[in-house]
This record gives C-alpha cells, structure tokens and sequence, in this order.
C-alpha cells in the first residue's frame, strides 16, 4: 500500500497558521503622532524638518518598549488606570490655592480640597552621556550660587565691581539686610537647589531657571518613580536605571555633618502648613527621610537655640530643611504678620545655633532678570565659563537693553523681574506673539512706566516627550527639573533623577513657562547608568529588638492639639447633629398637635444653648413655624460657628492639618461627610416651594450623624493608643460631658424630665432609648433614669462612664508629672460617686452637680490647652537635648 499524501493525512481543512504577536516598536511607531517642526522629539532623538517624514524611534525607546514586549504595548492603557488608581490611593494631590479647603465659616462651597497628582505613565529617559553632561553643568552653577551667596552677604565685591546690578540685588524682597555679615558653617550658605532645563532644538540641554529658597519636588520624585517603576518592572531593571535612595540618605548626612550637634542632630522639615499647595509632598518627604514634620507654630526659640513643642516637652532642633519662602520665616525682623514663620528664627541662624536649607535671604537667586549676569559672575568668581547655556534674557532695568528691544516686543516673552511683595510686583508671564497691536502697545507703557519690574527672555522651542493618550504617543512640551544637593564639605551631588513636567495638551506655542499649578503634568525621570546601580534603600527595614528599647516617639504640640479638637469637633458635630433633629422632630409634633406646648421652652433653650438657632431668631413659643425656619437654615455652615455645617468643615480643618496621621480612607471619610451634608442639604433649602421639606432635612442629618458614627470608628478602633490619641479621646470625653450634662440639667431645671416627651428626648440625646427600655420597660421613673444616664459605667453614654474614662486618659497623659495630675484630678466630677438619692429627692442638687461638672470639663480643656500647647505652664518640663 501506497504512504499517504500531506493532503490525505486529515479530512478536516487545514488550521491557519497562529497570528504571530504584533511588534511592539512597529505598534509604537505608527501611534506616534507627528511633532511640530522646530521642536526636539525624545521619541525619535531629532528634531522635524518641514516636508521630511518624521525619523523612526530611538534607540532608547526601543529598548523601553521591547522590554515589555507585545504584552506590555497592549496594557499601556490599562497601566495609565492603575497608576491613576495608585495615586488616589496614596492621597497624592497637588493643591491649587483657590481650592484649598474653605476655612470654618468663610464661603467656598462646593470647592474641592485637592486636585490627584498628575501623573503621566510614560517616564523622561535619559542616555548616560548626555547626564554626564547635565550633571557636570548643574554641580558647576551650584557652586556659583552658593559663591555668590557668600559673596553678596560678605564682602560685595560683585555688587562693588558692577558685576552685579546693586538695585537688581538689593530691591529683590528677597534680600534680606538682616542676615548680612552672618557667618555659615562649612562655609555652606545654599543646601538644596533646583535647575529647570529643556532640550532645545540644537539637542542640547538649556537652563530656563531656578529654585534657591525652598525647592518644591523632591518629594514628588519619589512618588513617581515608586509608582512608574512598578509598572515598567523589566525596562526598568534592563535600562539600568539609577536609583534615588543613596542621594536622599547623603544629602541627609550632609545637613547632619554641618550641624552644631552633628550625628545627634535632628532634623526637621518646615512646612508652611496643609494648605500650601505642595503639603503631600512635603508630608511624603518627611516620612520617607525620616525627619519630623513641622509648622511655624511647633517651634519656638529660646536663648537663640531651635526647640521643638511636644507633649513631653522641648525638644532641640538642629537642621531645618524649609519650604516656607524667605519673608515668611521670622515675624520679628521680616514680615510681622506672617504666621509661618518662627519668632527669633534668624537670630538664631546668625547665632549658628541652627541650620537652615537654605539659608535665609536666597530667594533673590531666583531672578530671571540676573540670567544675563551669570556667565561674567562665573569667569569673576570661578574662573570658568558656564557649561550648560541659559535662555537669554535682558533686564528692561538696563535703559540700553530696553531701548534696543522695545521696537522688538512682540518676540519675546515677558516675565516679572521680582516676587510680589509690598514694594514690587508680580504677574504671570506674557507671551508677547499672543498680543494684539493695542495690548502689546498698553504692555511697552507699562514697562516704561517701571521697566525694572521686567524682564524679556527669547522664545525658545522646548523639547517634546511622548505623552500615552487615547491610544497615541502624543508629543508634549516637557521641562525638566534637576536638584543638586550639598555633600557638607563645599561640593555637590546631583540627584540621578528629576521631576519632569509636561503640558497638559498638545499646544504648538507652547513655551518652557510649564505649571503644576496651571494644569501641566507630571512624568517619571529615567537616569540610566553604564555602570552599577546603587542597591541602596531608604524604605522601611525590619526593626531589632535594640532598636526599640529606647525609642522616644514625638508628639508635636501641634499635631496634638489638632488631634484635640479633631476629637472635640466630632463629638460636637454629632452632638449637634442629634440634638438638631429631636429639637426639629419636636417642634413639628408641637405645631401639630401631637406634643403639649410646655415642650417648647425647653426647646428654645436648647437650641439657643448649644448654638442651632442663632440670638435674633424668633422665639419658639410666639412664633414656631418661623423658629423652625431659623432652625434650618442655621444649620448651613455660614450660620455661626456652633452650627451643624460649620462643625463638620471643622473636622475637616483638623483632619487637613493631620493628612500625615490619617490614613487615607478616614481622610476620605471625613471630607465626604462634610462636602455631602451641605450639598443635599443645600438642595433640599434651595427647592422651589414655600418651605422646605422637613422629612428631607431631617434625613441629610440621620445621614450624618451615620457617617459620624463611622468617623467615631475609625477614631476608636483604627488609631495608635499614643498620646495623641489619648488627646483627641479626652477632647471627645470633655465635650460629651459638658453637652450631656447641660441637656439634662435644662430638662431637670424645667421640670419636664419626667414628662413622657421629655423622657423620649433625654434617652434619645443620650442615645440610651434601647438600653433603658431593655432594662426598666416602660418605666417613667427618675431613679433608673439617672442610673442609666449619670451612674452606669457600662453605658458609654453615661456621665459616669466619661468622666471616668477621661480621668483615666488624663492620668496616663500626664504620667510625666503625677503631681500635677494629681491636682488636676483631684478636681475632675465624678459622676457615679454622687448618691443617687440625692439625686432623685427635691431641691436642685441635681442640676448643681450637672452644672458644675460642666464647668469642670472647660477647666480641664484650658489646663490641657496652656500645658502642651502653649507651653505656657509648668516651667520645670523636660528639655529633651
């Protein structure tokens, strides 16, 4: 027999060959749009020429996306959700001032706290040659900066030689007179710096300005590689990428080495507080480093020495690594109304008692208008000329310069000269193309009318990366951010990274003028290396039994006093929120009817009492209906500062302030409760119609008073038993106390505590109506009720039960100094010592220990508030060295 045939093998039809797998470099060549002639493209390394098509892809792009395959290119998009999900877990936001959170009882509503980082999926790469270069030119400009710093504080010979334009210099705000003639140690004025930079059509790096004060991205660096690098795992370890880490820790070793108290120093960072529009960064930053986090208001000096307010006492502070801008940092020789600063802040620098990155009075650096100064200052100073080029610019201040280009205005862009301050001015920079003749001519008038104000820079056509959008390699203008940082001995490391920025669309005029702050975004910066990379960590090591044997943790005073009154102003709010809707429930059974009047002084009382219907509302009894009116619309937040509204935005405040505490689900929690009680409140007021729904109102406050519940929670059960901790339960305790205690001395005071409506009412503000009932049944009697609500140290509710927890808490905050305590206690209530025969029988004791116990609870809050607040009490506290 004959051997079959290939064709006679099956009688089925032949399988069609597997699909092979698409190219992943062919797939991102053709999603790559064209970029605008003029302009260098990173995604091809070359810049378009009008009629040419446009080059194919690098060779470091190519190697980007080969690493992660076919597989890879087809999550691309995938991968952008993540990180976007990844950065709302992380509480990643970028504030703009116009929506930071609107302070308890301003307007605002309806204004969202934070906008999410944004982050764009693809990083900025870059060969190690090209670094090489960048680095040599940015450790060389730092040393000039840091060389004039010494210089124009010192001897003046720049400003003396006309090197230096002296009303340039000493017009900035930013000079300041008070801190020349003071020495630095190591001869180190400048710690951190940041350079902007673009590549420029000629394929070379250009500097378009820099940041001397108080350089915002460091970390915003970290939280971009930690999130970038996770999804690019085999790109990332294939290109040889540089990690940050090793940077991070010299730079801190190096504050550490300059300081007066060297290894033992601590270092912490100044921040102007949680609504600055950078605070998650500087928050991030801290953590990640190390270092505290701290306010103005955490810091005071004394005998020229730094110190640090915490619940044990002072602590010295040796390094201050600032974010809080030059005029802003001591009220007493700078800016009297500022409250970022510290009080004797640059007496204490001068004394060299401590260190400040950077030293105070370097803002002026920042001028764009010096930019033409810089390569004469650098052959004076160092002998060199200037590595990396800068965009050219002319101060309109020189009459010559000025004179030469004003018929020539329209090619430049305008930028201001000087920050804002009370002697000069700032604007945004002007794109002089984009004016019409009249505009352009209102401009030179301006400019002539105070021509230093200004300064012109030459249009340039920055660099373009590739942007991952709606399937396409988009082309966007991107600027660069690079940070040298002092090693302590009078030299520079750069760090082997950056924080690129990317305009936020695919404009063609788009100039280097890029913004977080405006919309721009953020990208991920790859350094590779051609040799090792550094295995260095900073993230968290697993901790030795010697490492806590004497760990010392610290409780700012003020992140303790925000935990204070976080725990005050929930209580208060839900408080509130329950009184607002047994007062409302009540005054709509009264008009109907179903309650007897006497009820409505009671209620009058008690709204007036705890701030739910302000003095000049209507009085219950005469007028109902419009007390009721009063009664709803006070409980908005722009009602007063005891309502129900301006109670919840407090809580909000002091979770802002406490974003490094919380974890980001009770921040979320927080800031929904408060942002959805005036929204569906305000939509059930501003309805159409003669009065508002009260079965509406009274759900948006059953609404509430359920989220509260959850933040009463989270506050019990998710957070560290610190002593923090134990201040945000005592602000709890202390508020309950004092609310319970006042509602039924009112109630006993008025005789209705026994009335069946006025029994409802004190087991329902207590929130002990299931309880009583599970107990006593239908009993209408005083004795289980004030077992219930004032002796019962099982009821959580009862005066009893928080009277003893907050001394208990009390004690061991105060554990420091029993003596103290003691006395404190000694006069705290003790609720379930009362006799309750007493209690019960005829006369007003009663409602003289209610009272009483009420004004003890205030007591005790300004005793707290003048001890480990202030610091204004107790003289012998531990100064920790």
């Amino acid at each position: 027999m004959s051997e079959l045939t290939p064709s006679q093998w099956s009688l089925l039809p032949d399988e069609p060959e597997e699909a092979l797998a698409p190219d992943p470099l062919a797939m991102a060549l053709s999603a790559a749009l064209r970029s605008r002639d003029g302009h260098f493209y990173e995604l091809t390394g070359q810049v378009n020429q009008p009629g040419e098509p446009q080059a194919g892809l690098t060779e470091r792009w190519k190697r980007f996306f080969a690493a992660g395959g076919s597989a890879g290119w087809q999550e691309l998009s995938a991968k952008a959700l993540r990180v976007q999900r990844r950065v709302m877990e992380d509480g990643a936001s970028y504030n703009v001032h116009s929506d930071g959170p609107p302070l308890p009882g301003q307007d605002g509503e309806g204004i969202a706290l934070a906008r999410h980082w944004p982050l764009e999926l693809l990083p900025m790469l870059i060969e190690p040659d090209e670094w090489r270069e960048i680095e040599a030119g940015i450790i060389q400009r730092s040393r000039l900066l840091d060389a004039v710093m010494a210089d124009t504080y010192g001897e003046r010979r720049l400003l003396q030689q006309g090197l230096l334009p002296a009303s340039l210099v000493l017009a900035h705000p930013q000079y300041l007179r008070a801190m020349h003639g003071s020495a630095s140690r190591g001869d180190v004025h400048l710690h951190v710096l940041a350079f902007d930079l673009t590549r420029c059509a000629d394929g070379h790096w250009w500097v378009v300005g820099q940041r001397t004060q108080a350089a915002s991205g460091l970390g915003y660096v970290l939280e971009n590689r930690l999130i970038i690098a996770q999804q690019f795992p085999e790109a990332f370890r294939q290109m040889a990428v540089q990690r940050l880490a090793a940077s991070y820790r010299d730079f801190i070793q190096a504050l550490t080495q300059l300081s007066p108290a060297g290894e033992r120093s601590r270092v912490a960072l100044l921040t102007p507080g949680p609504r600055n529009e950078t605070y998650f960064e500087q928050a991030f930053l801290a953590r990640y480093l190390g270092i505290t986090l701290v306010e103005g208001a955490d810091l005071t000096v004394r005998a020229d020495k730094v110190y640090l307010k915490t619940l044990a006492g002072l602590e010295r502070v040796h390094v201050l690594l600032r974010r809080v801008d030059d005029t802003w940092l001591d009220p007493l020789e700078l800016r009297p109304d500022s409250i970022l600063g510290v009080p004797g802040l640059l007496q204490a620098a001068r004394a060299g008692e401590v260190i400040i990155a950077n030293a105070p009075g370097s803002g002026w650096l920042e001028s764009p208008g010096l930019a033409a100064f810089w390569p004469g200052v650098a052959e004076a100073l160092l002998g060199e000329e200037l590595k990396l080029p800068a965009i050219q610019s002319w101060w309109c201040g020189e009459e010559s310069a000025w004179a030469a280009l004003r018929p020539r205005l329209a090619e430049f862009i305008v930028v201001p000269t000087f920050s804002a301050s009370t002697t000069t001015r700032s604007f945004a920079p002007i794109v002089a193309a984009e004016l019409n003749d009249g505009q352009l001519h209102d401009l030179a008038l301006r400019i002539d009318a105070d021509p230093t104000a200004y300064t012109l820079q030459a249009r340039v056509k920055p660099t373009k990366q590739p942007v991952w959008t709606r399937g396409a390699l988009e082309p966007r203008v991107a600027v660069l951010r690079v940070f040298a940082m002092t090693d302590g001995e009078g030299g520079w490391k750069v760090l082997p990274g950056g924080l690129t920025r990317v305009a936020p669309r695919r404009d063609p005029l788009a100039d280097a003028w890029l913004s977080i702050q405006r919309g721009s975004l953020s990208a991920d910066t790859w350094v590779m290396t051609d040799g090792e990379v550094d295995p260095t960590s900073l993230l968290a090591q697993p901790l030795q039994a010697t490492d806590l044997r004497d760990v010392h943790w610290t409780v700012t005073s003020r992140a303790a006093e925000n935990l204070f009154w976080l725990g005050r102003y929930t209580e208060r709010a839900e408080n509130s929120a329950r009184l607002a809707r047994y007062v409302i429930e009540a005054s709509v059974m009264v008009q109907r009817g179903a309650m007897p009047p006497p009820m409505l002084p009671l209620l009058d009382a008690l709204a007036r009492r705890h701030g739910l219907v302000g003095a000049d509302a209507p009085q219950a009894e005469e007028d109902p209906r419009g007390f009721e009116r009063a009664l709803l619309t006070a409980l908005l937040p722009g009602s007063g500062v005891t309502s129900v509204g301006w109670n919840l935005r407090a809580v909000q405040g002091c979770a802002q302030a406490l974003r490094e505490r919380l974890s980001p689900e009770a921040w979320r929690l927080i800031h929904e409760t408060a942002a959805q009680f005036e929204q569906h409140l305000r939509a059930v007021l501003d309805r159409p119609g003669p009065n508002a729904s009260v079965t509406d109102v009274l759900n948006v406050l059953a609404r509430a008073d359920t989220h509260l519940a959850a933040i009463t929670g989270a506050q019990t059960d998710r957070m560290t038993r610190d002593d923090g901790w134990r201040l945000l339960s005592i602000g709890r305790q202390l508020e309950r106390l004092s609310f319970h205690a006042e509602v039924l001395a009112e109630t006993f005071e008025q005789g209705l505590a026994l009335t069946e409506d006025g029994f409802a009412l004190l087991l329902g503000v207590f929130d002990s109506t299931i309880t009583y009932r599970a107990q006593f049944q239908a009993r209408r009697e005083a004795a289980p009720l004030l077992h219930l609500l004032v002796h019962d140290t099982d009821n959580p509710r009862s005066l009893g039960w928080v009277a003893r927890t907050m001394r208990e808490r009390f004690a061991k905050l105060a554990r420091h100094d029993p003596g103290w305590a003691a006395d404190i206690a000694a006069d705290l209530p003790m609720p379930e010592a009362w006799p309750l025969a007493e209690l019960v029988g005829p006369g007003a004791t009663l409602v003289e220990h209610l009272q009483r116990a009420a004004a003890q609870a205030g007591e005790l809050s300004s005793l707290i508030s003048q001890r480990y607040f202030a610091h204004v009490i107790g003289a012998e506290q531990r100064v920790w060295q």
